[in-house]
Protein backbone atom coordinates (compact mmCIF):
# COMPACT_ATOMS: atom_id res chain seq x y z
CA UNK A 1 0.00 0.00 0.00
CA UNK A 2 1.44 3.37 -0.98
CA UNK A 3 1.72 6.22 1.50
CA UNK A 4 -1.07 8.08 -0.34
CA UNK A 5 -3.41 5.08 -0.06
CA UNK A 6 -2.52 4.30 3.56
CA UNK A 7 -5.27 5.08 6.11
CA UNK A 8 -4.63 8.22 8.18
CA UNK A 9 -5.80 6.80 11.52
CA UNK A 10 -3.54 6.33 14.53
CA UNK A 11 -3.61 3.64 17.22
CA UNK A 12 -6.42 4.34 19.66
CA UNK A 13 -8.50 6.25 17.11
CA UNK A 14 -12.07 5.17 16.55
CA UNK A 15 -12.04 4.02 12.95
CA UNK A 16 -14.66 2.71 10.57
CA UNK A 17 -14.92 -0.97 9.74
CA UNK A 18 -13.73 -0.75 6.16
CA UNK A 19 -13.87 -4.54 5.74
CA UNK A 20 -17.63 -4.55 6.27
CA UNK A 21 -17.95 -1.46 4.08
CA UNK A 22 -16.18 -3.22 1.23
CA UNK A 23 -18.16 -6.41 1.80
CA UNK A 24 -21.52 -4.64 1.64
CA UNK A 25 -20.51 -2.39 -1.27
CA UNK A 26 -19.33 -5.36 -3.31
CA UNK A 27 -22.52 -7.24 -2.46
CA UNK A 28 -24.64 -4.24 -3.43
CA UNK A 29 -22.92 -3.80 -6.77
CA UNK A 30 -23.23 -7.53 -7.37
CA UNK A 31 -26.94 -7.36 -6.57
CA UNK A 32 -27.36 -4.42 -8.95
CA UNK A 33 -25.73 -6.35 -11.80
CA UNK A 34 -28.16 -9.21 -11.11
CA UNK A 35 -31.19 -6.88 -11.06
CA UNK A 36 -30.22 -5.45 -14.43
CA UNK A 37 -29.51 -8.93 -15.79
CA UNK A 38 -33.03 -9.95 -14.80
CA UNK A 39 -34.50 -6.89 -16.46
CA UNK A 40 -32.51 -7.44 -19.63
CA UNK A 41 -33.57 -11.10 -19.71
CA UNK A 42 -37.16 -9.89 -19.95
CA UNK A 43 -36.64 -6.86 -22.19
CA UNK A 44 -34.20 -8.50 -24.60
CA UNK A 45 -32.23 -6.18 -26.86
CA UNK A 46 -35.02 -4.59 -28.90
CA UNK A 47 -37.16 -3.09 -26.17
CA UNK A 48 -36.62 0.70 -25.90
CA UNK A 49 -35.90 0.37 -22.15
CA UNK A 50 -33.13 -2.19 -22.79
CA UNK A 51 -30.66 0.46 -23.98
CA UNK A 52 -31.16 2.48 -20.78
CA UNK A 53 -30.84 -0.59 -18.57
CA UNK A 54 -27.77 -1.86 -20.46
CA UNK A 55 -25.96 1.44 -19.91
CA UNK A 56 -26.62 1.32 -16.17
CA UNK A 57 -25.67 -2.37 -16.07
CA UNK A 58 -22.30 -1.61 -17.67
CA UNK A 59 -21.55 1.00 -15.02
CA UNK A 60 -22.55 -1.42 -12.25
CA UNK A 61 -20.21 -4.06 -13.73
CA UNK A 62 -17.36 -1.55 -13.53
CA UNK A 63 -18.24 -0.74 -9.90
CA UNK A 64 -18.35 -4.44 -9.06
CA UNK A 65 -14.96 -5.09 -10.70
CA UNK A 66 -13.41 -2.26 -8.73
CA UNK A 67 -14.75 -3.51 -5.39
CA UNK A 68 -13.76 -7.09 -6.29
CA UNK A 69 -10.17 -5.90 -6.81
CA UNK A 70 -10.15 -3.90 -3.57
CA UNK A 71 -11.42 -6.92 -1.63
CA UNK A 72 -8.68 -9.13 -3.03
CA UNK A 73 -6.00 -6.51 -2.36
CA UNK A 74 -7.18 -6.06 1.24
CA UNK A 75 -8.01 -9.69 1.96
CA UNK A 76 -11.69 -9.03 2.65
CA UNK A 77 -14.06 -11.96 2.29
CA UNK A 78 -17.33 -11.54 0.41
CA UNK A 79 -20.66 -12.05 2.09
CA UNK A 80 -21.75 -15.67 2.39
CA UNK A 81 -25.14 -14.48 1.15
CA UNK A 82 -23.82 -13.95 -2.39
CA UNK A 83 -25.67 -17.01 -3.80
CA UNK A 84 -28.90 -15.63 -2.35
CA UNK A 85 -28.25 -12.15 -3.83
CA UNK A 86 -27.54 -13.87 -7.15
CA UNK A 87 -31.05 -15.34 -7.27
CA UNK A 88 -32.90 -12.56 -5.46
CA UNK A 89 -31.41 -9.78 -7.59
CA UNK A 90 -32.24 -11.53 -10.85
CA UNK A 91 -35.76 -12.34 -9.63
CA UNK A 92 -36.39 -8.73 -8.56
CA UNK A 93 -35.16 -7.41 -11.90
CA UNK A 94 -37.19 -9.90 -13.92
CA UNK A 95 -40.33 -9.40 -11.84
CA UNK A 96 -40.28 -5.63 -12.15
CA UNK A 97 -39.56 -5.81 -15.89
CA UNK A 98 -42.45 -8.24 -16.33
CA UNK A 99 -44.72 -5.78 -14.52
CA UNK A 100 -43.84 -2.91 -16.86
CA UNK A 101 -40.94 -0.72 -18.00
CA UNK A 102 -42.04 1.90 -15.45
CA UNK A 103 -41.92 -0.72 -12.67
CA UNK A 104 -38.37 -1.61 -13.74
CA UNK A 105 -37.50 2.08 -13.51
CA UNK A 106 -39.24 2.27 -10.12
CA UNK A 107 -36.98 -0.56 -8.96
CA UNK A 108 -33.93 1.40 -10.08
CA UNK A 109 -35.14 4.59 -8.40
CA UNK A 110 -35.72 2.78 -5.10
CA UNK A 111 -32.44 0.88 -5.13
CA UNK A 112 -30.39 3.91 -6.11
CA UNK A 113 -32.03 6.16 -3.51
CA UNK A 114 -31.08 3.66 -0.83
CA UNK A 115 -27.54 3.26 -2.19
CA UNK A 116 -27.09 7.03 -2.37
CA UNK A 117 -28.02 7.30 1.32
CA UNK A 118 -25.83 4.31 2.20
CA UNK A 119 -22.79 5.69 0.36
CA UNK A 120 -23.33 9.06 2.02
CA UNK A 121 -23.26 7.41 5.46
CA UNK A 122 -20.08 5.57 4.55
CA UNK A 123 -18.36 8.74 3.35
CA UNK A 124 -19.23 10.51 6.60
CA UNK A 125 -17.88 7.56 8.62
CA UNK A 126 -14.68 7.36 6.57
CA UNK A 127 -13.82 11.04 6.74
CA UNK A 128 -10.29 11.23 5.41
CA UNK A 129 -9.37 7.85 6.89
CA UNK A 130 -9.28 5.79 3.67
CA UNK A 131 -8.79 7.96 0.59
CA UNK A 132 -8.84 5.05 -1.88
CA UNK A 133 -12.17 3.72 -0.65
CA UNK A 134 -13.67 7.20 -0.30
CA UNK A 135 -12.68 8.08 -3.85
CA UNK A 136 -14.35 4.97 -5.26
CA UNK A 137 -17.49 5.54 -3.22
CA UNK A 138 -17.73 9.20 -4.31
CA UNK A 139 -17.34 8.28 -7.98
CA UNK A 140 -19.83 5.43 -7.83
CA UNK A 141 -22.31 7.42 -5.74
CA UNK A 142 -22.47 10.05 -8.49
CA UNK A 143 -23.28 7.35 -11.04
CA UNK A 144 -25.93 5.81 -8.76
CA UNK A 145 -27.61 9.22 -8.49
CA UNK A 146 -27.45 9.46 -12.28
CA UNK A 147 -29.20 6.07 -12.49
CA UNK A 148 -31.93 7.23 -10.12
CA UNK A 149 -32.45 10.44 -12.09
CA UNK A 150 -32.58 8.46 -15.34
CA UNK A 151 -35.17 6.11 -13.86
CA UNK A 152 -37.31 9.02 -12.70
CA UNK A 153 -37.02 10.67 -16.12
CA UNK A 154 -38.18 7.43 -17.76
CA UNK A 155 -41.39 6.96 -15.84
CA UNK A 156 -40.51 5.36 -12.50
CA UNK A 157 -43.17 7.34 -10.67
CA UNK A 158 -45.86 6.28 -13.15
CA UNK A 159 -45.51 2.61 -12.16
CA UNK A 160 -48.62 0.99 -10.75
CA UNK A 161 -48.60 1.35 -6.94
CA UNK A 162 -45.31 3.25 -7.13
CA UNK A 163 -45.22 4.31 -3.44
CA UNK A 164 -45.75 0.72 -2.30
CA UNK A 165 -43.29 -0.78 -4.80
CA UNK A 166 -40.69 1.90 -4.04
CA UNK A 167 -41.02 1.47 -0.27
CA UNK A 168 -40.89 -2.33 -0.41
CA UNK A 169 -37.75 -2.33 -2.57
CA UNK A 170 -36.02 0.24 -0.34
CA UNK A 171 -36.87 -1.84 2.73
CA UNK A 172 -35.41 -4.90 1.01
CA UNK A 173 -32.25 -2.95 0.23
CA UNK A 174 -31.88 -1.87 3.85
CA UNK A 175 -32.22 -5.50 4.95
CA UNK A 176 -29.66 -6.62 2.36
CA UNK A 177 -27.23 -3.94 3.54
CA UNK A 178 -27.69 -4.91 7.19
CA UNK A 179 -27.13 -8.61 6.47
CA UNK A 180 -24.26 -8.23 3.99
CA UNK A 181 -22.22 -6.13 6.42
CA UNK A 182 -22.32 -8.89 8.98
CA UNK A 183 -22.66 -12.24 7.28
Amino acid sequence: MTAAARPTWRPGDQRPDTDSMLRVDQAGEYGATRIYAGQLAVFGTRHPTARIVAHMANQEERHLSHFDRMMVERGVRPTVLQPFWHAAGHALGAATALMSPSAAMACTAAVEDEIDAHYGEQLRALGDGDPALSSAIEEFQAEEVEHRDTALAHGAESAFAYPLLYSAIRAGCRAAIFLSKRI
